[in-house]
């Protein structure tokens, strides 16, 4: 039947109707809802008794609920809830307070009393009211159909869980064993932002990153993380346990926090689940738990949550590197330092209709299948992640119009030097305009990022951030002019060819896949990040090469791509980078 939207059972509908039909005051009605299950304030207002009398008494017709999906709501089933807490068991908790940050439809609730009975107090928190109902009557439901069990006192609260007071609660029960269970929205902030929800916490950058990383989307961050770190926050002196149902990334990216952090749990384990089978979502997620109350620990155990007997593997932090496999990163270990070159981020524009171009019989076709010419000037062929699949490449497929050299430079200068290339940029400025990135505010117009010198160097070394293929490809220029990469790539840039090849081959080489193996976790949205590819320590790398397997490869090179490479220049290139190492150890003198 329907109540605010609400599933409800016909055995607790009659249940409500029967004892609640002659009662006329919110008073009488939780008390009797208290007395008879546990509830504390089971109505928080007389109209919403007055409602659910109506609606009980007229109606018994099972209600589909909305899909909330959009909203990163998967409400767990309850074989998932119910695995998950006899798990618990098995790490010997025995909560006297459960806490369900958002507790959606109560399953996780129902199963900690069906398991738990030390539990004297229950808080479920949900800011979406037609669950706040059926929490309730899923509640009512399990002890009509287990009347012996244990009721502890139960408060489900219709509340944001970013603004309920959970301080109170961690002092007010200090001295009893907390156990924090649930699955938290599997959203982004921004996601939310635009589907303008108030379930958001206050605006913050609550990493601290800097201005530029939080405008180009480091600031976007999981609403799981944000609460399972105000959990940890909040109760991280009290005894008790913490095991929640969040994105693997949520996961990784607390451990990393807790190098820094220190906050106080150990045991921290990740137990991977089939997301397909439980939720029917392409998502990899898992159980994250930990004890709380304890010397902090800094690494973390991944199990299978179907077979758990064993450890996969462990991942965490190693002295102060944070490795993804702690027992393969032994052996690549050496070359875990600092890059001596700086690896650059491929060129951003966010308006790939307009600047990214085929080119057909001489003339230039967008992605909106307009057909034009242009001077040649700022034209230049661009590769994708998509476009590094061979060893060496020297032509694209696409174009692009690099308006600018460095970041901020003015670009009025096109209107009077290239006039065909201004007409076309000038002619599809509203469409720049509605780039939403705040990169874009208050620059010259037609701006792009990821944009220096190195853009302009002839010789690069790429990789793809997004694939994850541990393949490095060297890049040629074509007709002349240095080739592009977009923003999905990162790349080296030289001056030498010969010094890219030694490079491209070094990166591409038994050694340093096994060591990025060790430090890159597979379900990361980019594979590869500046900060992954800066560890490797290049020079370390070089000085115990075996040369003959380094003339072979070039010899490979120079047959497959007419080439002319040796090793002449290698000590010149040894030298190079032991001179880029000296600076930058001078710079922390």
């Amino acid at each position: 039947m329907k109540v605010f939207e609400a599933n409800i059972t016909h055995q607790v509908s009659d249940y409500l109707n029967e004892n609640l039909k002659n009662i006329v005051t919110i008073e009488k009605a939780n008390q009797k809802m208290y007395k008879a299950f546990g509830f504390v304030h089971f109505f928080d207002n007389e109209e919403d008794l007055q409602i659910l009398k109506e609606t009980i008494s007229i109606s018994q017709n099972i209600v589909s609920e909305p899909d909330r999906a959009e909203y990163g709501d998967f409400q767990t089933n309850t074989d998932l809830a119910n695995n998950v807490t006899l798990h618990l068991t098995t790490k010997s908790a025995s909560p006297e307070i459960v806490i369900e940050p958002t507790c959606g439809k109560g399953n996780f609730i129902v199963s900690s009393l069906k398991h738990f009975d030390s539990v004297k107090k229950v808080f479920g928190i949900e800011i979406y009211k037609p669950y706040v109902w059926e929490s309730k009557f899923n509640i009512i439901d399990y002890y009509l159909n287990n009347p012996t069990k244990n009721k502890p006192e139960i408060f489900i609260i219709h509340n944001s869980v970013f603004d309920f007071d959970f301080k109170t609660i961690a002092k007010e029960n200090g001295t009893k064993e907390i156990l924090i269970l649930g699955n938290p929205p599997w959203v982004t902030n921004s996601k939310l932002g635009s589907l303008n929800s108030s379930n958001l916490p206050k605006k913050t950058n609550f990493k601290n990153h800097n201005g530029l990383d939080a405008m180009t989307g480091k600031g976007n961050f999981d609403i799981a993380e944000y609460i399972t770190l105000m959990m940890i926050e909040t109760f991280q002196h009290q005894k008790g346990n913490i095991a929640l149902l969040v994105k693997n990334t949520v996961i990784k990216n607390i451990v990393f926090d807790q190098f820094s952090k220190q906050y106080r749990i150990s045991e921290i384990e990740k137990y991977c689940i089939d997301s397909k089978k439980e939720f029917n979502v392409s998502v990899e997620a898992s159980l994250f738990y930990c004890k709380l109350n304890s010397k902090p620990s800094f690494k973390c155990k991944e199990f299978d949550f179907y077979n758990n007997s064993k450890a996969k593997l462990t991942f965490g932090w190693l002295s102060n590197k944070f490795v993804s496999n702690i027992d393969t990163y032994s052996n690549t270990e050496q070359i875990d330092g600092k890059c001596q070159f700086e690896w650059r981020q491929g060129i951003k524009h966010d308006c790939s209709s307009i600047m990214e171009l085929d080119k057909v019989n001489g003339h230039f076709v967008n992605g909106l299948k307009e057909e034009f010419k242009l001077e040649n000037d700022l034209v230049y062929g661009i590769l994708k992640s998509s476009d590094l699949k061979n060893i060496v490449v020297k032509e694209t497929r696409k174009f692009t119009i690099v308006t600018q050299k460095k970041v901020g430079q003015e670009t009025n200068y096109i209107k009077y030097d290239l006039p065909k290339t201004y007409k076309y940029l000038f002619e599809h400025q509203e469409i720049f305009n509605l780039r939403k990135s705040s990169i874009y505010i208050n620059k010259p117009p037609f701006s792009i990022f990821g944009i220096g010198d190195y853009s302009f160097k002839p010789y690069k070394v790429a990789i793809s951030g997004l694939y994850k293929t541990f393949h490095f490809t060297l890049v040629l220029p074509q007709n002349g002019k240095p080739l592009m990469l977009d923003d999905t790539c990162y790349m080296l840039g030289f001056d030498k060819l010969e010094f890219a090849t030694y490079t491209m081959i070094l990166l591409n080489s038994e050694k340093t896949v096994q060591f990025l193996k060790s430090i890159t976790f597979p379900d990361a949205k980019r594979t590869f990040t500046k900060d992954i590819l800066m560890r490797i320590d290049i020079l370390e790398l070089a000085k115990t090469f075996d040369k003959l397997v380094l003339q072979k490869e070039l010899n490979n090179i120079n047959k497959t791509y007419n080439l002319n490479l040796n090793l002449d220049l290698w000590c010149d290139f040894i030298n190079e980078m032991t001179s880029l190492e000296s600076g930058q150890m001078k710079m922390f003198i």
